[in-house]
């Protein structure tokens, strides 16, 4: 008999976790965890009672992979919300806002030791906590073959009884890049995104899919697919992966069916890049059929009327949709940068145009150094109204052409049409229920608009926009208590996210809790002295508080600010209202209006002008821009 060490053993809590087998036990039964989760874990250990930055967490679980700084937050939230859904609610993981986490429960570390013969198989374990692993993975293997066994044995038919009645809900996963080239990540991103795209817009009646921001969560979690089901309720789950070598692609898929694990379907595909779009139809058509979804002829006509697509405008427009989702101002940039690049290589590119519109449209939408919104927008539209032209099907061009309709032409009419049928095309557009939600929150309804937000939430449950939004949309409802509650639940999320605390302050004032409210307006200056968001928010609130002295100072910092960046104007009109100037507000707000400020929709849905409100020309203010009474 000899000895092997093959390394420590982690237990905290009722926990026991073996770093070389990537395995957490809990009171000796395996818990169920995505591979980054996992490797997230191993790191906090590792590191435990010190801090661990985000950018190091990205470098030890993603390394050389392009992924977004909010995916290690919500990874980290998955992985507390896991530890902690114990009895005893022990706290594991401290999140220091701005700088990362800090594993702070008690941890002891084992020596794990395996006893082996002369040839090297292990014959026992000295250590009663490898006998206990050993005995977990032995009854996982018998578990996996036995499910494998009746996925390929029992009769297909067997699974074919009529179709339930409740909606069936699909979740995509990311697919792997197994290029081996970090660079390719765009491809992998770019395919999972079709796919959510194009199944979601099969029979939206009793199919829903989960959005990509919430599903790209699950990275490699193929091996969790019950975790899966818990967190986002789903039935089923399409994974797979996707190599790339000179123009042609490898993409390997399969359904997997939550309940028993099964799986449905799988199959490898080998194309060149100008059939893309022709595979990935196939691949949903083949979906569709597994799950019994019932395609209208319409339906069914569009996935087989595919078209070659140039390889090097696809790549343009897969580039450009990654940097796109990315929601920051210098990636919107990049994105118009690669769709203009598609375009220019295949001009009756519906899709580029469609990406286009929405970058232009949400680079538009808010303060910006880039390009004025009086450029951004109608360029925004103009692509919007092409892609359209090229293709109707698209419910994002369709929502992109409502929003510019909405928040920059202020025309209620046709923005509602085109909300309608971008959900109509497909109802589990998350992005189109969000925008629509603020849509109807301007026409004064405010029941449906949170109802509208909620279905933007179910579609992407772990979108933090999403969820933040729907904070902003309960303040404007006068429903402060359930908005602070859900700044809240987004900040478990990402504490960081600097509007979860932009609507925590503005719930905070609607119940003149100021000081609270200045509070959380204060660590977006903190985070970002330039940051004229919580300039205002602070300007506002000091304002409500009679601090002249304080809100004044904020004033003339903005209006400096202003001579370069007019859309700044609403936020000094919002303080000087609060300071009861009627007509510097009523001048500032004129200036928004000649720079068509998004933000002046909702002049009646706020209390921003409460104090100016009695005042004649504000009812003539708002009938300009088209408003309700």
């Amino acid at each position: 008999m000899t000895k092997r060490h093959t390394g420590p053993l982690y237990e905290f809590g009722a926990f026991r976790f073996s770093p070389s087998e990537r395995i957490l036990l809990r009171d000796d039964q395996r818990v169920l965890l995505a591979p980054k989760g996992l490797e997230t874990l191993l790191v906090l250990l590792e590191n435990r009672g010190h801090i661990v930055g985000k950018d190091e967490l990205l470098k030890r679980v993603w390394p050389g992979t392009f992924v977004e700084e909010h995916t290690v937050a919500q990874t980290v939230f998955t992985l507390r919300k896991t530890l902690e859904n114990t009895p005893e609610g022990q706290p594991f993981i401290e999140t220091i806002p701005r700088l990362g986490y800090r594993f702070v429960a008690p941890v002891t570390e084992v020596n794990q030791v395996v006893s082996e013969t002369a040839t090297g198989t292990p014959a026992s374990n000295s250590a009663r906590q490898s006998r206990r692993l050993q005995i977990s993975l032995v009854a996982g293997g018998l578990v996996l073959g036995f499910v494998i066994a009746v996925s390929f044995l029992v009769p297909r038919l067997s699974r074919r009884n009529d179709p339930p009645a409740r909606k069936i809900m699909l979740a995509v996963l990311a697919f792997e890049n197994l290029s081996g080239d970090p660079q390719q990540e765009y491809l992998s991103s770019g395919l999972t995104e079709e796919l959510i795209t194009q199944l979601g817009s099969l029979e939206p009646g009793r199919l829903g899919v989960i959005a990509r921001t919430s599903a790209m969560q699950y990275n490699d979690s193929h091996k969790d697919v019950r975790q899966i089901s818990r967190e986002l309720g789903v039935d089923y789950v399409l994974e797979g992966s996707v190599r790339r070598e000179g123009e042609r692609v490898r993409i390997t898929a399969q359904l997997i069916q939550v309940k028993d694990q099964t799986h449905l379907w799988a199959k490898e595909y080998d194309r060149g890049l100008k059939d893309i779009l022709g595979l990935e139809s196939e691949v949903a058509g083949e979906v569709a059929r597994e799950i019994r979804l019932r395609l209208t002829p319409a339906e069914t006509a569009r996935l087989a009327a595919t078209h070659p697509v140039d390889p090097e405008a696809y790549e343009m427009y897969l580039k450009g949709r990654y940097f796109w989702n990315k929601r920051n101002e210098a990636a919107y940039v990049k994105a118009i940068d690669y769709f203009n690049q598609a375009i220019a290589r295949d001009p009756r590119y519906a899709r580029a145009y469609s990406g286009l519109a929405d970058a232009y449209a949400l680079l538009g939408s808010w303060p910006n150094a880039e390009l004025p919104r009086r450029v951004a927008m109608p360029r925004a539209k103009e692509a919007a109204l092409t892609a359209l032209k090229l293709d109707d099907s698209l419910a994002e061009a369709h929502a992109s052409l409502a929003f510019v309709e909405m928040h920059y032409e202020w025309n209620w009419k046709e923005s509602e049409r085109e909300f309608r049928r971008a959900i109509e095309l497909n109802p589990n557009y998350a992005t189109g229920h969000q925008w629509f939600a603020y849509w109807l929150m301007v026409q004064g309804r405010r029941d449906e608009s949170i109802a509208e937000i909620e279905l933007a939430r179910k579609a992407d449950p772990l979108s933090i926009i999403i969820r933040t939004d729907a904070v902003d949309l309960l303040c404007a409802a006068g429903r402060f208590d359930e908005a602070i509650q859900k700044a809240h639940e987004a900040m478990d999320l990402d504490p960081d996210f600097r509007l979860a605390h932009y609507f925590l302050g503005l719930a905070y004032s609607g119940k003149q809790m100021y000081p609270e409210a200045l509070a959380e307006y204060q660590k977006g200056v903190a985070t970002d002295s330039k940051d004229e968001w919580a300039l205002s928010g602070l300007g506002w609130v000091y304002a409500l508080m009679h601090d002249r002295t304080n809100a004044e100072k904020i004033i003339r910092r903005l209006r400096q600010d202003a001579r370069e960046r007019p859309d700044l104007a609403l936020e000094i009109a919002i303080i000087y209202s609060a300071l009861e100037e009627k007509d510097e507000a009523f001048t500032w707000l004129e200036r928004a209006y000649q720079n068509r400020d998004g933000g002046l929709m909702f002049l009646n849905s706020y209390w921003y002008f409460e104090q100016i409100r009695s005042d004649p020309r504000y009812a003539q203010f708002a009938r300009k821009i088209g408003l309700p009474e």
